[in-house]
């Protein structure tokens, strides 16, 4: 067997990849063995980030072999991964305003879909070549700040804020929630800022990433695949955390006041 199949510990960047790939098995078995221990309406949540996670490890594995094996970016891989990965993330803003507002409208649902699907198309497109990398970097940041509109301004953004959907189902609402929903929405609106500022801040590397290393050529693929790395590492594993820290939060104050 080729020794170019073996970790080289001076090849920061397939340390690099072995260290997340770890981090999110580790992460997901967290994330799968915490949802035993919150309320009902929190367990899809916890579930879906433990499936980002383990997505995430699994292509991380085989992101390190194709750089140790290739010495190259594993660009398809990578965009299999977020193509996955992402419309997770954006499923989980949907999934904890559900948790304290049942029958908000899907329409959260489809237009943070359909902003992910357009950002992540034409930055793979973009990326790989097949089109022109200006157009698909202009177009993905079209998608990405069709997302930031609607997690600030548009209808998810105005629930996470006031806790009220256009319509508010109250019966619905306390056959879930008892007594607890203002205690329950300060949970998710406290959630949701973090989840917020990680999709504003943290996802802001990309691009820039992007632009600088595709766009003014001024990155190696050493140091560009370093910076994602790591901004895959924060952002999917902390993403995934303040949705647990909103559920735990929730579980032991809702269990408290029944003692």
């Amino acid at each position: 067997m080729s020794e170019q199949v073996f970790l080289d510990a001076n090849d920061g960047v397939a340390v690099s990849f072995w260290i997340i790939s770890i981090a999110m098995v580790a992460a997901t078995v967290f994330f799968w063995k915490e949802s035993d221990r919150v309320d009902a309406h929190w367990v899809t949540s916890i579930n879906v980030g433990s499936l980002v996670t383990l997505v995430a490890a699994v292509h991380y594995f085989y992101m390190r072999e194709y750089w140790i094996v290739k010495n190259g970016t594993p660009i398809l891989y990578r965009y299999i991964d977020w193509s996955i990965t992402v419309p997770l993330q954006m499923v989980e803003f949907y999934l904890i305003l559900s948790a304290v507002q049942p029958h908000i409208s899907q329409g959260i649902f489809w237009r943070l879909l359909v902003g992910t699907v357009v950002m992540l198309l034409a930055g793979y497109l973009g990326e790989s070549k097949a089109i022109n990398a200006w157009a698909g970097f202009i177009v993905g940041m079209l998608g990405w700040f069709f997302i930031l509109y609607e997690i600030f301004l548009g209808e998810a953004g105005h629930l996470a804020a006031s806790g009220e959907p256009v319509e508010v189902d109250e019966e619905a609402r306390e056959i879930v929630l008892g007594e607890n929903a203002e205690s329950e929405m300060e949970h998710v609106h406290e959630s949701f800022t973090i989840m917020r500022f990680i999709v504003t801040i943290g996802w802001a590397i990309y691009p820039i990433g992007y632009f600088v290393g595709y766009l003014l050529e001024s990155l190696d693929a050493k140091l560009l695949n370093l910076i994602y790395n790591l901004a895959d590492f924060v952002n999917k594993i902390a993403f995934c955390l303040a949705i647990w820290n909103c559920a735990k939060k929730s579980t032991l104050a809702k269990a408290g006041r029944k003692s």
